[in-house]
């Protein structure tokens, strides 16, 4: 196990380089401009929910000190749409980002700190030096801890300069909806939508335009009560319950309330918002109600029994569908690639799919990957229909057939089998409250999970024709038509997109474009004529702030495009073939050390892609070391590295200490060369 001073050996740090800068009143900013302040890089793309769960773990901390610190935002996009910088401002706009931003398309400042993940954070002190580097989420407390000792430090050596920073906030836009999100329509034939940038929900007359209310005060935050007292943060998607479930729990819309990490039910009648699933805090991995991190152990997919959904953490819910099949909503949860599954009428929540891994495996659910889940639809058959966002992908996955009651209780682990890492497992085994054997989970238990467009986490573009060539780009929302084919909101194409069964059975379809020039389409609303027998989409256009109508032709035939194929453009990493040294260095946060009385405090897990790549060192392990043998013959590719490490309170007075669960997933491509570097060093601080 290799560890590092978390404090970097005094370097340099690399002049700010990129297109232009946003939030600074039109001016640029030099890091001479910075000097007497401490300065937090926070490199990020706006695509990415790890991101984006960076970005609230920083407000705080932004306005704590504001005086002394300045975040700076360096944007290093993924996809070609982030590259457009009126994508960028509109994100900035979004999300809320209350500190300046550097527009770095070409990821030039990227490579000078050798970013290799995002986000990664990157701290600089008041004379200009870096002083630590880290890679994810969930830094909050360390890189607090940190500012905190900066300031000290610096104060005491009178290189701190304390005053106003250079933010300078835009001006405010106005109008009735502010980056919607998803819509439902209701049976009178208005249309309720999750009006995301207002933190409420807009209840719109049938012509998608006139407001009748309101739902959500309009502030940022969770509070329960009637529409002009709730408050969202962020929500997204919507779902519909069926009139005797809404009947028996007291609600008829189940609401994901992305940034809440919660769950809440709406009743109509009065407008009253409740909060039924998740605490208002983002979930950790290593919480007990998780599938087993362990490959080829359904054995395992629930060993800590069923909580109150309103005492599980949830970690940015997408969107929700309601599914028939199993009497449960199956909810996106696009903050650890999974799909849960919440029973209204029990009041419990758990995954149904997902290993909390980034990519795209299908088949056995509780072994499949996903890449931020944002978009979910019923189909007429009971499959659920998957926007894909992060491996632009559409998938689905079929409930199958629930097994009987007295067939689904979870087998025990064995005894050799450490399911969390390290001390959560302790913390989760002494806070665990008594539960029942089954839960929701149990109505997918025969799921399968399959792919119908999509190639995987760095391929993308906007491509039509046969499907299992077709490409998409981002998308965010799905819905299906009449004739069971299924269109799907590609957001940072600006389309709405068509797949079709193909003539063959068991043949991979057809994908269309049925419309362009959208600006950020994130959710579609199918609206069937019964007497003129026309559909037509109503299209949530987020980035325009509204609803706007498609008629689809009787024939629902698109064109075909070929606008081209992309892969993600980061910078590549040389190595050598044959051995090649992978070192993940963790180093505990300051007051905190590992702890392995309950087992090995870290993870380690390796996969390429091709798989070839890799001759030896793919699969999980305990050590954050391991020595990999790399395929000559393979000249380039991807290797996904994930780490855990988990650290617990060190001072022994503490009858019960604070453990935390640090974990990255990298993606690094790399370029198999002679004479490049035999080791590869990926930074996971605590």
């Amino acid at each position: 196990m290799t560890t590092s001073s978390t404090r970097l050996p005094k370097v340099r740090a690399s002049e700010l380089v990129g297109r232009g800068w946003l939030n600074t009143g039109g001016q640029d900013v030099a890091l001479a401009d910075l000097r007497g302040k401490i300065v937090l890089l926070d490199f990020w793309t706006f695509c990415c929910i790890n991101c984006l769960h960076v970005l609230d773990e920083l407000r705080e901390l932004e306005e704590q000190y504001r005086d002394v610190l300045v975040i700076v935002g360096v944007h290093s996009p993924k996809f070609v749409h982030e590259a457009d910088p009126v994508a960028l401002t509109a994100a900035v706009e979004r999300y809320e980002v209350h500190h300046p931003v550097l527009d770095d398309p070409e990821l030039v400042t990227w490579s000078a700190y050798t970013a290799r993940a995002w986000p990664t954070l990157v701290v600089i002190d008041p004379e200009g030096y870096i002083v630590a580097q880290m890679a994810g989420e969930g830094h909050q407390s360390n890189v607090e801890r940190l500012v905190a000792d900066l300031v000290a430090e610096h104060d005491a050596k009178g290189t701190l300069h304390r005053g106003a920073g250079p933010y300078v906030p835009p001006e405010p836009t106005a109008g009735t909806l502010r980056f919607p999100a998803k819509a439902v329509a209701l049976a009178d034939g208005s249309l309720l939508v999750a009006d995301a940038g207002h933190h409420s929900l807009a209840h719109l007359a049938a012509d998608g335009e006139t407001l009748l209310r309101r739902i959500g005060s309009g502030e940022r935050g969770l509070v329960d009560g009637g529409p002009g007292t709730a408050r969202f943060s962020e929500p997204n998607g919507l779902a519909l319950l069926p009139g005797d479930v809404a009947a028996a729990v007291g609600y008829d819309v189940l609401v994901a309330d992305t940034v809440n990490h919660a769950l809440r039910g709406v009743r109509l009648a009065d407008g009253h918002v409740t909060t039924v699933a998740g605490t208002g805090v983002q979930y950790l991995v290593g919480e007990p109600t998780v599938p087993s991190p362990l490959p080829g152990r359904p054995d395992l997919w629930r060993a800590e029994g069923v909580r109150p959904a309103t005492s599980v953490p949830l970690s940015s819910p997408w969107d929700v569908v309601w599914s028939p099949q199993t009497g449960t909503a199956l909810v996106a949860m696009a903050g650890n690639h999974q799909l849960w599954a919440f029973d209204p009428r029990a009041g419990v929540v758990e995954p149904v799919a997902g290993t909390m891994n980034e990519g795209l495996t299908d088949g056995d659910p509780r072994e499949a990957w996903f890449a931020q889940t944002s978009g979910t639809a019923l189909a007429a058959d009971g499959r659920i229909w998957l926007a894909d966002s992060e491996v632009s992908a559409l998938r689905w996955i079929d409930p199958g057939t629930a097994p009987a009651a007295d067939a689904v209780a979870p087998a025990a682990p064995a005894a050799d089998v450490t399911v969390l890492v390290g001390a959560a497992a302790a913390v989760a085994a002494a806070t665990r409250p008594a539960a029942p054997a089954t839960g929701p989970a149990d109505a997918w238990a025969s799921a399968a999970v399959g792919t119908a467009v999509g190639a995987g986490l760095f391929d993308f573009g906007h491509r039509d024709g046969a499907a299992d060539q077709a490409l998409l780009q981002h998308p965010l929302g799905v819905a299906v038509l009449p004739d069971g084919s299924v269109v799907v909101a590609d957001t940072y194409n600006g389309a709405v997109r068509r797949w079709a069964p193909g003539a063959e059975p068991g043949g991979p379809g057809e994908v269309s474009t049925l419309a362009t020039g959208l600006a950020e389409p994130s959710g579609i609303v199918v609206q069937v004529d019964p007497e003129a027998g026309g559909v037509t989409l109503l299209v949530v256009e987020s980035a325009a702030h509204r609803l706007t109508r498609v008629a689809l032709p009787a024939t629902l035939a698109g064109e075909v495009l070929d606008a081209g194929a992309h892969r993600t453009q980061r910078p590549v990493t040389e190595i050598a073939p044959g051995e090649l040294a992978l070192d993940v260095v963790f180093t505990p946060a300051a007051g905190q050390k590992y702890d392995d009385r309950y087992g090995p405090s870290t993870m380690l897990r390796v996969s390429a892609t091709p798989p070839e790549l890799l001759l030896d060192g793919a699969g999980d392990d305990v050590p954050l070391t391991r020595t990999l043998r790399i395929n000559p013959a393979v000249t380039e590719g991807v290797l996904h590295v994930t780490a855990r490490a988990a650290s617990c309170d060190a001072d022994p007075a503490i009858e019960f200490p604070a453990c935390h669960l640090n974990s990255q997933d990298w993606g690094v491509p790399v370029r198999v060369a002679e004479g490049a570097p035999p080791a590869l060093t990926l930074p996971l601080h605590g």
